[in-house]
């Protein structure tokens, strides 16, 4: 018996010379107690041009012109250990996306993608078929001879964390450690990536700014960052929306007071957060909402004056408030950078106004004589997608001439 068992399995690698190979690629590698890695997809050229031809633009609803994938893709999940900041550094667990181009040698450079908000937990970079703005990327750039790299952030992919949107300091540690994690597998694997660069769009803006302050901080350089869509000023943009709406605001925006304020009263402990902004009638529903608890979204009022108590259209009583004074602290842009950067923001952006889209460009240049490291790149008339779409062929470009 064990004789036809290992005659058949010979007959197997004689028909089928990938087979061991593939099975190799596949299996979870576990480099040290905090990483790991398993291959779960590859990605030819056809399927990354349709990405760039048809599903981005149906994603977006505007067309742009993107350079076509040359090569097929690797694409693994990375699992790695971090820490919570606002926890007192409590360990976790963490996913995120590591993307390899084929065939392209063994040096490439390397992007880290910063994922925009979410309402599935695994609508995420290490769940690429779930994630319509990381294939994007994975299609224009890893298709292109870029590696490229997302992390999932705490509470999403496969964390076990209730989220932590818009928590600044678990922000920049999972990306932190979601390089680091990436390294180490890159190594294992003998490719190097001499050059690095960051990019992350809406929310995935506002975190791409966050990891460039702590990477500068930890002394790794960084080549260039861009984003699209960046609310790094998280106040002001919250400001806009209770005190000074404008006529195409988004009828989403309201997921942005419900994803905060439950994340911050489970990262900051401050219970009750949640239930002291949320009107008593909707404060079932968007708990649910947060915790991805089966639920109606037509439920969830789209007018914030029926979700949001009355008190915080007071802009005062909004500023002293605990939701309020916390959301002050959220903001990614007010250090001196040094390492090029490119905002680019949309001039009908029903999410991002103009204002908050030039407001690190602004801010730096007010400094003294002024400090030209940040630039603010308008994509036009584009919505809050259309931004993106339009941004990402323009992020290339620049970091192509780098």
């Amino acid at each position: 018996m064990k004789l036809f068992w290992r005659s058949s399995a010979v007959i197997l690698l004689l028909l089928f010379p990938n087979l061991s190979a593939q099975a190799q690629e596949d299996r979870l590698v576990k480099l040290s107690p905090s990483i790991q890695y398993q291959r779960i997809a590859r990605w030819d050229a056809d399927q990354l041009n349709k990405i760039l031809q048809v599903d981005t633009p149906a994603f977006a609803g505007i067309t742009a012109t993107y350079t076509p994938a040359r090569n097929a893709v690797r694409l693994y999940r990375v699992t790695y250990s971090s820490v919570v900041p606002e926890r007192g550094n409590k360990p976790t667990v963490a996913s995120g996306l590591l993307a390899i181009p084929e065939g392209e040698g063994t040096s490439f450079p390397m992007v880290s993608y910063q994922h925009g908000t979410v309402y599935g937990k695994q609508e995420v970079p290490s769940f690429p078929d779930q994630s319509p703005e990381t294939q994007l990327m994975i299609a224009q750039f890893a298709g292109q001879g870029y590696v490229v790299i997302g992390a999932d952030y705490f509470g999403l992919g496969t964390s076990s964390e209730p989220e932590g949107y818009m928590v600044k300091a678990s922000h920049q540690q999972a990306t932190y450690d979601m390089l680091m994690a990436s390294r180490v597998v890159l190594d294992h694997l003998k490719l190097a990536t001499p050059k690095l660069f960051l990019a992350g769009w809406s929310q995935g803006g506002f975190v791409t700014m966050a990891m460039l302050e702590k990477l500068e901080q930890s002394g790794v350089k960084v080549d260039a960052a861009a984003t699209a869509s960046a609310p790094l000023d998280v106040f002001v943009a919250l400001n806009g929306f209770l005190s000074f709406p404008r006529k195409n605001d988004a009828s989403w925006v309201n997921s942005l007071f419900i994803l905060s304020a439950f994340s911050f009263e489970n990262y900051y402990g401050v219970p009750g957060l949640a239930r002291s902004l949320i009107a008593d009638a909707y404060y079932d529903v968007s708990r649910k909402a947060y915790m991805r608890e089966p639920f109606t979204p037509a439920d969830v009022p789209t007018d914030l004056h029926k979700l949001i108590r009355a008190d915080y259209f007071d802009p005062q009583f909004f500023a002293a408030s605990a939701y309020g004074r916390l959301i002050a602290q959220t903001q990614a842009y007010r250090w001196i950078v040094r390492s090029p950067v490119r905002n680019y923001y949309g001039e009908t952006d029903e999410a991002i106004s103009v204002g908050l889209g030039q407001l690190a460009m602004t801010y730096q240049r007010a400094i003294g004589s002024s400090n030209p490291a940040v630039d603010a790149v308008s994509t036009g008339s584009t919505s809050h997608r259309g931004t993106f779409a339009t941004a990402v062929p323009k992020w290339k470009s620049w970091f192509d001439g780098l």
